[in-house]
């Protein structure tokens, strides 16, 4: 029996046993060892064992909780609801501006927290209600948000390409960098085409007539103080981090004391909300640590049976070359992303693809804002994506599932449009990080 059909066989298996529902750390460390043990007896079980304690040491890892931390007290404070009552001021009265506003709104939540679940909530929370009383299509509303909460994990600080930093050995900073100009645009190329669709169709998103916003200058100051805290967020933690004054590690602890400061100022940081964010964050960050553990153990064990070999020689005997490499292994992102979570896909697929990845000559730290665009696209999509079922969950009841299918299809055209332009166009990824910390 060849080491590549066991490498199969391996794979197939844990594919098997996830659909037993059992969790997914169970499967990932329970399938690598039995193998590991039934390949090279006792001293076997040393392979995954080492991997798993490698990642632990990985001292960058302490950001995650932290990350977490600040998405769910950004959210449980409301900072956010001030936040988007100064874009509804400001953007009301632009057909579709309310639109937009939501946009820009999950942009800035973006460069808080991390969190695409963060975005989907407060979207669904305080942009939602306000967009469908003034009579906005329900599929321009919930077309929007759930793009809009793709931004979340792209625009730094981003969990998730935290987590593929710690898979691929790669420096935190460069990721971050290279997921800025690639989330911007993406966030502009929304903008363009909500402004355009409700320019030719205005019932989409109809502007808010300026006697409904004629409020005193008093007020609308007042309103305008709403940017002012998410500021001081974004400057404390990333501004910090990229002007090189503190460490990764630093820019998310200062971060975390900027947002509890923050919920301080607003009066909504007490005991009660503390203790909820500290259990939300706990249970996310054990989670993760969980599964991130187990996906290294069985990727050491996968590795060892040379299965990346195995993996490249399936795609270049079939003729596709490094480029359509690439992209048939976004094309198995998709695929996976209708049964599998982002976090699932990049500790199962990612150790397998990213050896490969530099072995055809591509930069990794590209390859992981592509892999980022990827996995939010399979949450976007049919039949089984992540983010349709909770935005459905989120919805009213007016809002059937075919409308939140129907919604997402021009955005997500938007996001393919954007990868096609990040692999034409790689200087795109780059340009920044390079630009600040040289090649």
């Amino acid at each position: 029996m060849s080491y590549s059909f066991i490498a199969l066989l391996m794979f197939l298996t844990m594919f098997v046993v996830l659909l037993t529902g059992r969790h997914i750390y169970a499967v990932l460390g329970g399938v690598a060892s039995v193998f590991a043990f039934i390949l090279w007896g006792p001293g076997g079980l040393d392979m995954g064992f080492h991997s798993a304690f490698t990642l632990i040491n990985w001292y960058p890892l302490v950001t995650l909780p932290i990350f977490v931390f600040i998405g769910y007290l950004f959210s449980e404070s409301k900072i956010s609801e001030d936040l988007y009552e100064m874009i509804y001021v400001l953007m009301g009265t632009v057909k579709g501006g309310l639109a937009v506003g939501t946009i820009i709104l999950m942009a800035i939540i973006s460069a808080i927290n991390g969190l695409s679940v963060a975005g989907m909530s407060v979207g669904s929370s305080v942009a939602l209600p306000e967009m469908l009383k003034r009579k906005y299509d329900k599929k321009m509303v919930t077309g929007v948000i759930q793009a809009g909460s793709s931004l979340g994990i792209l625009i730094p600080p981003s969990v998730v390409l935290v987590l593929y930093g710690m898979i691929a050995r790669q420096p935190v900073g460069h990721l971050w960098l290279a997921g800025v100009v690639p989330g911007l645009l993406m966030a502009a190329l929304f903008i363009l085409y909500i402004v355009v669709r409700c320019k030719l169709q205005p019932e989409m998103g109809p502007a808010i007539s300026k006697e409904e916003l004629n409020i005193p200058l008093r007020d609308k100051l007042k309103t305008l103080k709403g940017g002012i805290l998410p500021l001081f967020i974004v400057l404390t933690m990333s501004g910090l981090f990229f002007l090189g004054i503190t460490s990764l590690v630093e820019s998310a602890a200062t971060g975390a004391v900027a947002t509890l400061i923050a919920a301080a100022i607003k009066g909504r940081l007490n005991w009660k909300v503390l203790n909820r964010v500290l259990d939300q964050t706990l249970s996310i960050s054990a989670m993760f640590m969980w599964v991130v553990m187990a996906a290294m153990a069985f990727a050491a064990i996968f590795d060892g049976l040379g299965a990346v070999h195995a993996i490249k020689d399936l795609f270049l005997s079939h003729g596709f070359g490094p480029v359509g490499t690439i992209i048939a292994m976004q094309v198995s992102f998709l695929l996976l992303g209708t049964f599998l979570d982002d976090t699932a896909m990049l500790i199962i697929v990612a150790p397998l693809y990213i050896p490969l990845v530099v072995s055809l000559g591509f930069n990794p730290v590209w390859y992981g804002v592509l892999y980022t665009i990827t996995c939010q696209i399979a949450y976007l999509t049919p039949p089984f994506g992540y983010n349709l079922f909770l935005m459905k969950a989120m919805a009213p009841k007016e809002i059937t599932i075919m409308d939140i299918y129907q919604s997402i299809v021009p955005f997500v055209l938007i996001m393919l449009a954007t990868i096609g332009l990040l692999i034409i166009f790689p200087e795109i990824v780059l340009w920044l990080p390079e630009a600040h910390f040289g090649n």
